[in-house]
């Protein structure tokens, strides 16, 4: 008779430890994930953006990129693409502009801020996320024709790149006209 109250504390016991481990467990799986957390935490004027743009007073843009922690760095082939996508829909609401410096990313939030820098001459740009893509296999970024042309791929038509990501986007939809 003295096993059984020892067998009935052991069972709460390790009840009480397996409920507490579920509840760690349910509780740690619901806290968001921390995927792309790769904001810039530089301080000065810029209010923290490694990359800002600029429009002169001919209506050009001036990308500038303040010297920063490169976040991730990937090499693989680019492509490009142009008229047939002109003014349609990217994916995050903007009207595509084939002469603007952005970027289709099969998995970058939308807005993460890359500099592509052709592999074959040296010369790179920064480019703005704001689509889908490549739907190539073997290509890991499509560039628009301005990003293409700025770094001298277009008669190729893909280049041997460096993708250095700048910033981490935001992710969102920015509906069309905004």
């Amino acid at each position: 008779m003295n096993e059984t109250p020892t067998m009935y504390t052991r069972f709460f016991f390790y009840r009480s430890i397996l409920l507490a481990a579920c509840c760690f467990y349910l509780i740690s799986g619901c806290s968001p994930s921390a995927r792309f957390t790769g904001k810039s935490s530089s301080s000065g004027s810029s209010g923290g953006k490694r990359v800002s743009e600029e429009k002169t007073n001919d209506g050009s843009k001036i990308v500038r990129v303040n010297p920063g922690k490169v976040l991730l760095t990937l090499e693989g082939i680019a492509s490009y693409y142009a008229d047939d996508f002109h003014g349609k829909l990217t994916s995050n609401g903007e009207t595509f502009d084939m002469y603007g410096l952005t970027a289709a990313h099969r998995t970058f939030p939308t807005g993460s801020m890359v500099r592509v820098t052709n592999l074959d001459n040296g010369k790179n740009v920064v480019v703005r996320v704001n689509d889908r893509g490549p739907f190539v296999e073997g290509r890991i970024i499509d560039l628009s024709y301005g990003a293409a042309k700025a770094i001298d791929m277009l008669q190729k038509g893909t280049a041997r790149v460096k993708l250095e990501v700048l910033e981490w986007g935001d992710g969102k939809y920015v509906g069309q006209g905004k």
